[in-house]
């Protein structure tokens, strides 16, 4: 996307709208299994502290990041397969910022809403079944904090999954709307909005709100706005005194 609003060439092979493809489903998936990993990590902290580091050893740890890539890797590579195995014909023009799923399987000689639906419905499976997952830990998640006595304790327990649900709204909120969103004429630019939200922004905000848990970070932040603000004062000031 960069290359194409810098450089002005808008064109791509059909290799690289290939690999494109692939690496935008490798990541997007990957990032769905880590989130349900990270909800079940947040799962053992809460409900079994005791045994956390049972649970969430090094080894599990290490086991549960490479199955989430692999799951990754295998979802890109079954879906950019079956597109790029078809017959395209015709335009050879889509009205989008990168090489998506719904444009390319529009450009193909088959009947292009069965494939839409029949992939469509797999992504959403495999995304369903990580949100289902998710929505599981936190329920057990709920019914433990809700048993802790004092609202201090609530709080905090409370706090550790802040960010990491605010991540899974937005992940998951975005996914959905992109393979739930009606096909029409109308919704084309809505729609490339949203995949500009979900390709881009998400995963531009993940790191900014993982990073908020961090006090130091935070402090950080804070005291940098200080003198950010501060010195724009003593600009102003000095131009009044100049003036």
């Amino acid at each position: 996307m960069l290359f194409d609003l810098v450089g002005g060439n808008r064109t791509i092979s059909f290799l690289g709208r290939a690999v494109q493809m692939y690496f935008s489903f490798l990541f997007g998936f990957t990032h769905s299994f880590l989130l349900t990993v990270m909800g079940y990590d947040r799962y053992v902290a809460i409900c079994n502290p005791l045994r956390y580091n049972v649970f969430m050893n090094t080894r599990i740890c290490v086991q549960m990041v490479a199955a989430s890539w692999a799951g990754g890797c295998l979802i890109g590579l079954v879906v950019t397969v079956t597109v790029f195995h078809l017959p395209f014909c015709g335009p050879n023009k889509i009205s989008h910022f990168f090489c998506h799923m719904p444009p390319l399987v529009e450009l193909t000689c088959s009947d292009s809403n069965t494939l839409g639906t029949l992939v469509g419905t797999f992504c959403m499976a495999a995304l369903l079944g990580c949100f289902l997952f998710i929505l599981l830990s936190y329920g057990f998640i709920l019914g433990t904090i809700l048993c802790i006595p004092s609202a201090a304790g609530q709080h905090k327990a409370f706090s550790t999954c802040a960010s990491h649900l605010t991540v899974v709204i937005v992940h998951y909120g975005c996914a959905s709307i992109i393979y739930l969103k009606h096909k029409s004429p109308r919704s084309s630019d809505a729609g490339t909005l949203i995949d500009l939200t979900y390709t881009v922004i998400t995963p531009f905000l993940s790191p900014i709100i993982f990073s908020l848990r961090n006090k130091k970070l935070k402090n950080a932040f804070r005291k940098s706005i200080g003198r950010s603000m501060f010195s724009q004062g003593v600009c102003v000031l000095q131009m009044e005194q100049g003036g």
